[in-house]
C-alpha cells in the first residue's frame, strides 16, 4: 500500500517493538482489533472549511402547467425570452450537485497504540508511554511525521474480527431459534399424532354408533308388525266394549221395564198377570243377586238420583234478540281528547305476593284486586278504604269478573276451580268445578247466567250458574288458553292461547266459528274494544296487534318487545290501548296518531292494567303486591 511504502523503517520498527510481535502476525492482529473495536479508534483528519457556495444548494421543482401570456402583452420577442428563461431555470433545477467522496484517513501509530492499551486496560502503561513519548517529542528526538501511520491491513482486520464476531453472535442465535423450533415441530408432531389417534377413535365410536342405530330401526322394525296386531286388538276391544255398554243399557232398560211391570201388577192391574210375576219376583227374591247385577242397580239407582235433581233445576236459555250495545252511543258521544298524562297519585300495598288481576265495579268506585295469596280485596276508589277481603281459594288467583249487576264476582285459580261470591254477604256461594288443570281467566256473559273460564288443559267452558253445571266445554286449541272474554251483549266468546292463535266461538252450539293467526309466541291476553269493532291481542315477546273484528284481519302490528305484554286494555271511548309489560312499563298506545306514551313506577313485572269508566284514572298491578292508582 501506499502508506506503507512511505514509511521509515524506524517507524515500522518502533511499532513492532510496541506490539511485541511481527507485522504479518495473524493472532496480533486480531487482539488489536479487538482492542480497536471495542475502545473506538482516534483518527487526526485536517478539515478545511471553504466558504458556503450556492452551487450546493438542492433547488425544489415547481410545475407550472398554468403558464400563458397576459392579455395585451402578446410580444414576439417578449414570448421567446420568457420562453429562454423557463428553459434556462429547468436546467438550473435539473444539474444535480456532486460531493466528493470523502478521503478515509489512516489512523497514526501514537493513536493506535493508546487505543491498544486502554482497550487492554493497562492504564499504567499508557501512562508511562504518553509521558516518554510527548517529552521525546519535545526534546526533538522523535518527530511525528517521521512516525508514520498505522498500514490499512490491521484497520481491515480490526474490522473483520468485529463482523466475525458479530457473525458468531448472530449464528449462536440462530442455532437457538433453530433447537426452538425443533422442539416446537416434536411438540406439534406429537399433539398432531394424538389428534389423529383420537379423530380414529372417534370415527370408531361413530361408526359404531350408526351401526347400533341400524340395528336398533331394524329392531323397532320387527316391532311395528306386533305394535299393529296390538292396535287392532285394541280398537277390536274398544268396539267389544262398546257393544257390551249397549247391552248393559239394554239390560237396565228391561230390568227397569220389569220392575215397572211388578209395581202395576202389585197395584191389582191382572190377576193372571201378578199370579205370574209375582211368582217369577218370588223366584228372583229367593235366587242370590250376582256381582254384574248387583252394580247395575246401583247405577240405575244413581242414575235415577242425577235425573231427579236435574230435574228440580232448569238449564237457562242463551239469549236470542240481546239489546243493542249501550258503549256505541257512549263513544259517539265522547268527543274530548285522549288523556295520556297520567300521573301516579297512590300506591295501594294490598298483597304479600304479585298482582295478577284488577276489575272496577260496573255502577261503584269500587276496586278489586286477586293475588297469588290466594286471597281477592275488594276496596273503595279512591281513597282504598278496604271494604271485603275473600279467603277460599286453595292455590293463587288468576283472574275476576264482576256480574254485569254488579252484585256478584267470579274468580279463577290455579286450583282448578270457579268460585261465585256474594258481594254483598263475602261469602262464595257456587263453585265450579270440572277443569283438569289451573285455569287462567273467567268472564260474564252480559246476561248474567252463564260464566267461561279458560285453562291450562288447553280448553274452555261455559258454566250455568242456575243449573250449577257446565254447559259445553270448547275443544280446538293445542295448547294453554290463557285469556277468554265474551263479546258485548252477544253470544260469541274470545280466545287466546299458547298455540299463537286467537278464536271466536258460538257459546250456543259451542263451535269455533274463526281462528285468527298472525302471532309469532304465545298469546298472553287478548281484549274487545268497546264498540266491539277492534280485537286487541299480546303476546309474550310484547308484540301488540290490533285486529278488525268485522272483516277478521289484522290491521296493526307494533313490537314493543322485547319484554313479555301480559295484559292488553281499551278505555271507555277505544281510542287508547293501555299494555302491562313484564319490564314493569304501562305503554299506552294512541290509536289515532300511533304513538306510545310510557308510564314508569313499578318497581318489578306489571302484571294487570284497567281503566276507570270515565277514562279518567287508571289501574295497575304489579309483582311486588301493590296496586297503583295513575291520573
Amino acid at each position: 500500500m501506499a502508506a506503507q511504502r512511505g514509511m521509515p523503517n524506524s517507524a515500522l520498527r518502533v511499532l513492532e517493538e510496541a506490539l511485541g510481535m511481527g507485522l504479518t502476525a495473524t493472532g496480533d492482529a486480531r487482539d488489536t482489533a479487538d482492542a480497536v473495536a471495542a475502545e473506538g479508534a482516534y483518527y487526526l483528519e485536517q478539515v478545511t472549511i471553504s466558504e458556503t457556495s450556492e452551487d450546493d444548494y438542492e433547488y425544489e421543482e415547481i410545475q407550472d402547467d398554468n403558464f400563458s401570456i397576459p392579455e395585451g402583452e402578446e410580444d414576439l420577442a417578449k414570448a421567446i425570452q420568457m420562453a429562454q428563461e423557463q428553459a434556462t431555470d429547468t436546467e438550473i433545477l435539473e444539474q444535480k450537485t456532486v460531493l466528493p467522496s470523502k478521503h478515509a484517513v489512516p489512523e497514526v501509530i501514537e493513536d493506535f497504540l493508546c487505543n491498544f492499551l486502554m482497550k487492554m486496560g493497562m492504564t499504567r502503561t499508557l501512562d508511562c508511554f504518553q509521558s516518554e513519548w510527548y517529552e521525546l517529542i519535545q526534546k526533538g528526538v522523535t518527530e511525528r511525521r517521521t512516525v508514520g501511520n498505522v498500514p490499512d491491513v490491521y484497520t481491515q482486520i480490526m474490522l473483520l474480527e468485529n463482523e466475525n464476531k458479530n457473525l458468531k453472535k448472530d449464528l449462536k442465535h440462530y442455532k437457538q431459534a433453530a433447537d426452538k423450533a425443533r422442539e416446537d415441530l416434536l411438540k406439534i408432531q406429537k399433539e398432531r399424532d394424538f389428534h389423529r389417534m383420537h379423530h380414529k377413535r372417534i370415527v370408531q365410536e361413530k361408526n359404531k354408533l350408526i351401526n347400533d342405530l341400524k340395528g336398533l330401526k331394524l329392531h323397532y322394525a320387527s316391532y311395528e308388525p306386533t305394535l299393529r296386531v296390538l292396535h287392532e286388538k285394541h280398537h277390536t276391544l274398544l268396539k267389544e266394549k262398546m257393544l257390551t255398554s249397549l247391552e248393559r243399557d239394554r239390560a237396565v232398560g228391561q230390568i227397569s221395564g220389569l220392575q215397572e211391570t211388578l209395581k202395576n201388577m202389585e197395584i191389582g192391574h191382572s190377576y193372571y198377570v201378578t199370579e205370574i210375576k209375582v211368582d217369577r219376583s218370588c223366584e228372583k227374591e229367593n235366587t242370590p243377586e250376582d256381582p254384574t247385577q248387583k252394580s247395575l242397580h246401583e247405577a240405575r239407582e244413581q242414575n235415577k238420583c242425577k235425573t231427579k235433581m236435574k230435574g228440580n233445576t232448569k238449564d237457562s236459555e242463551f239469549p236470542i234478540d240481546m239489546q243493542p250495545n249501550p258503549n256505541l252511543n257512549v263513544c259517539k258521544e265522547n268527543l274530548s281528547p285522549a288523556k295520556f298524562d297520567y300521573k301516579l297519585k297512590n300506591i295501594f300495598r294490598l298483597h304479600e305476593l304479585p298482582v295478577s288481576c284488577v276489575s272496577v265495579h260496573p255502577h261503584k268506585d269500587i276496586l278489586v284486586s286477586c293475588g297469588e295469596d290466594r286471597v281477592w280485596k275488594a276496596l273503595s276508589i279512591p281513597k282504598g278504604n278496604m271494604l271485603l277481603t275473600g279467603v277460599g281459594h286453595t292455590d293463587w288467583l288468576s283472574d275476576c269478573c264482576f256480574h254485569p249487576s254488579g252484585n256478584k264476582l267470579a274468580t279463577s285459580s290455579g286450583d282448578t276451580t270457579v268460585k261465585l261470591w256474594d258481594l254483598c254477604k263475602g261469602n262464595c256461594i257456587l263453585t265450579f268445578e270440572g277443569h283438569g288443570h289451573a285455569i287462567w281467566s273467567c268472564t260474564w256473559h252480559s246476561c248474567g247466567d252463564f260464566v267461561a273460564s279458560s285453562s291450562l288443559d288447553k280448553t274452555s267452558k261455559i258454566w250455568d250458574v242456575n243449573s250449577e253445571r257446565c254447559r259445553c266445554t270448547l275443544y280446538g286449541h293445542t295448547d294453554s288458553v290463557n285469556s277468554i272474554e265474551f263479546f258485548p251483549f252477544s253470544n260469541t266468546l274470545l280466545t287466546g292461547s299458547a298455540d299463537k292463535s286467537l278464536s271466536l266461538w258460538d257459546a250456543r252450539t259451542g263451535k269455533c266459528e274463526q281462528s285468527l293467526y298472525g302471532h309469532m309466541h304465545s298469546i298472553n291476553d287478548a281484549s274487545f274494544a268497546p264498540r266491539g269493532h277492534m280485537i286487541a291481542s299480546c303476546d309474550a315477546c310484547g308484540v301488540t296487534k290490533l285486529w278488525d273484528f268485522r272483516k277478521l284481519l289484522p290491521i296493526v302490528s307494533i313490537d314493543i318487545g322485547p319484554s313479555p305484554g301480559n295484559e292488553v286494555n281499551f278505555d271507555s271511548s277505544g281510542r287508547v290501548l293501555a299494555q302491562a309489560s313484564g319490564n314493569g312499563v304501562i305503554h299506552l298506545l294512541d290509536l289515532k296518531s300511533g304513538q306510545i306514551h310510557k308510564l314508569l313506577g313499578h318497581e318489578r313485572e306489571a302484571h294487570t292494567v284497567v281503566f276507570s269508566h270515565d277514562g279518567e284514572i287508571l289501574f295497575s298491578g304489579g309483582s311486588d303486591g301493590t296496586v297503583r292508582m295513575w291520573s
